[in-house]
């Protein structure tokens, strides 16, 4: 086969990103969406689908908020009192050709630019990059305005906010103002199925195939990532390239060997903890509890019940429906994202094995009062001891007002503790874990021991070993190692998650533990670089946006660090982290690289395409 013309012309690793890239969008096909992930918030107006449109609207300085011809003011989120990063926006001109997303974002964090978010368009390549904070956006003019970058000199200005999908579908006709829905034929095939079929190809979109066939897409989606991973390798060091062959000849192209896809203990009602939308309902029904059936962006906030479907344990459901019937009979009406009226906006349920339930509601004061905050809330906490909600159960009940908002994350958003216990509390691997609101826990309690099982087989651990657990959240993966090891160091941004793995490890009797708080790019170098110890082994277990560059960069520094587990819920968003781990050394990449040595994945997420994939790194010596 010849080769395009255009391809001839890059260099061997650009050219490998681009085959890459294309093999990512393969194993990225029939994702799921998670109850959390169809939340839309202010910061995610993006409709990157006319490209046209993001160019026209880039080529003007204008910062005057426009009101269009139909009255609907299509900028109006981000004159409200939430949080948006549109408002600290730039254009960043005069690219490199062929630059992709990940040089993009690496190199943004080489100059020490933290982006919010990162749209990339265009053969002649700019991009818009968002800032949480003007001060980071002014930081990010003056470092970028008339840098170098690949022989190309980069233009920056500010760029305007996109405007709000919805209004601007209402402006072109798009949108009926009876019932707020786009005016586009629905398809035949849509309408022969129910909303609960709907909402569950949507949430669970596996959930009518056979558990086994479920196992075996996700091994062809790891086999997937692991085939990306080896050419990247191959790619970013040529040292490496001989063992890279080899080991494709031995484990059927790939740079390790895969040992399956470990099933979940339980299939259905696995999620202990579940985020729920609030919103006029598909069916028209008003204040309606559940998940949206299509995307903002596309034009629709209608919200479909949770009821029917087969990954919500029982007891969340009779929370939600008892939840439903309160704020049916209240008369405050649900909130609305286009147009920032109303009040009632999301339910998170937590509950545990020990018969647990938290409930946390988010509501937009608007202009209430305080008084007439505090009179809700305590209506709330009669309505589940002693109303109709009292059968559900729920132990620990929650109030969040989320109209101060200032961050993209709700873990960001302070809670008014209204009644009952204000934790949770649960057994896993037979040590007993509390719970705060905001703390991470892994969200599948039987299968997440069978992960922390799998990492603890792997760590080869003894008496003298040290264990840095790396976003560690509660506690739960280090604590269930401390009792083979001599140390364990964890490291966790989460206030709360700190504060609740301290009180696990003096509940389980643990002594040999220390819990850092704080971002792992800020602790962990300093961390590392204290320990002494040889027989030192790092587990790290990031969000879905993988470790900071900095910390992996620390990690290659540190040439005592021999063993490394990668725990990853999203692996093509921890490619880049993959890659720096074992690139060749250079000027900014220090210390000797390390080696896949074997991968595994764990099924935390029946009826999805989701699940955990741990991958054994050593270093080469």
């Amino acid at each position: 086969m010849v080769p395009h013309r255009g391809c001839l012309q890059r260099s061997q690793e650009t050219l490998v990103k681009f085959i890459c890239k294309n093999l990512g969008n393969m194993a990225e096909e029939g994702a799921s969406i998670s109850p959390g992930a169809v939340e839309r918030e202010t910061c995610e107006l993006t409709d990157v689908s006319v490209m046209e449109e993001n160019e026209k609207s880039s080529r003007s300085n204008e910062t005057q908020i426009e009101t269009d011809e139909s009255g609907a003011d299509v900028y109006r989120y981000i004159k409200d009192d939430l949080f948006t990063s549109e408002i600290y926006k730039i254009e960043i001109q005069n690219l490199p050709k062929f630059v992709s997303f990940s040089d993009l974002r690496k190199f943004l964090s080489r100059n020490n630019l933290v982006p919010h978010k990162i749209k990339l368009f265009g053969k002649k390549p700019f991009a818009f990059v968002t800032f949480k904070e003007e001060k980071d956006r002014d930081q990010a003019m003056e470092v970028l305005q008339g840098q170098v970058w690949k022989n190309r000199n980069l233009h920056v200005r500010l760029a305007k906010p996109k405007a709000d999908p919805i209004a601007k579908k209402r402006k072109q006709g798009g949108i009926e103002d009876d019932d707020h829905e786009p005016k586009l034929p629905v398809p035949v095939e849509v309408l022969d199925r129910s909303l609960s079929e709907q909402i569950a190809d949507v949430v669970t979109p596996l959930w009518n195939i056979p558990y086994e066939e479920q196992l075996k897409k996700k091994e062809q989606n790891v086999l997937q990532v692991l085939g990306i991973l080896t050419t990247e390798i191959g790619a970013h060091n040529r040292a490496f390239v001989p063992w890279v062959f080899q080991q494709k000849k031995m484990y059927g192209g790939t740079c390790c060997p895969l040992e399956g896809v470990m099933p979940s203990p339980v299939l259905t009602e696995y999620r202990n903890k579940c985020e729920f939308l609030i919103g006029v309902g598909a069916n028209g029904e008003d204040k309606t509890v559940g998940w949206r059936l299509g995307k903002y962006k596309g034009g629709s906030c209608a919200v479909v019940e949770a009821f029917d479907t087969v990954h919500i344990p029982a007891k969340t459901k009779e929370v939600v429906k008892a939840f439903q019937k309160y704020i049916r009979s209240s008369p405050y009406s649900v909130y609305s994202p286009e147009t920032y009226e109303g009040h009632w906006k999301q339910l998170t349920v937590r509950i545990s094995r020990t018969k647990q339930v938290m409930a946390i509601i988010y509501f937009n004061p608007q202009k209430l009062t305080k008084p007439e905050i505090a009179e809700l809330q305590s209506e709330l906490a009669k309505y589940f001891t002693e109303g109709d909600g009292k059968d559900c159960g729920v132990t620990s009940l929650y109030f969040a007002e989320e109209g101060q908002r200032k961050s993209p994350n709700l873990e960001d958003l302070p809670l008014d503790h209204v009644h009952g216990d204000k934790y949770l509390y649960e057994d896993l691997l037979g040590l007993h874990f509390r719970i705060s609101p905001h703390a991470f826990f892994q969200v599948n309690t039987l299968a997440a021991e069978v992960l922390y099982s799998a990492v603890g087989d792997w760590a080869n651990l003894n008496q003298d070993s040290t264990v840095l657990d790396v976003c560690c959240g509660t506690g739960t993966i280090g604590l269930s190692l401390a009792k083979n090891v001599k140390k364990i160091i964890g490291i966790e941004m989460c206030q709360e998650a700190i504060e609740d793995a301290k009180v696990n490890a003096k509940r389980n009797g643990l002594s040999n533990v220390e819990f850092l708080c704080g971002k792992a790019e800020d602790l962990f170098p300093t961390v590392i670089n204290s320990i002494t110890s040889q027989n030192l082994v790092a587990i790290v277990d990031p969000p879905r946006a993988g470790l900071h560059s900095r910390v992996v960069l620390a990690i290659r520094r540190a040439e005592h660090l021999k063993r490394l587990i990668y725990v990853a819920c999203n692996a093509r968003a921890a490619m880049n982290n993959f890659v720096d781990l074992c690139r060749a050394s250079s000027h900014r990449v220090k210390g000797s690289p390390f080696r896949p040595v074997k991968a595994l994945a764990v099924d935390l997420f029946p009826q999805t395409m989701y699940y955990e994939l741990l991958i054994l790194f050593e270093r080469v010596e």
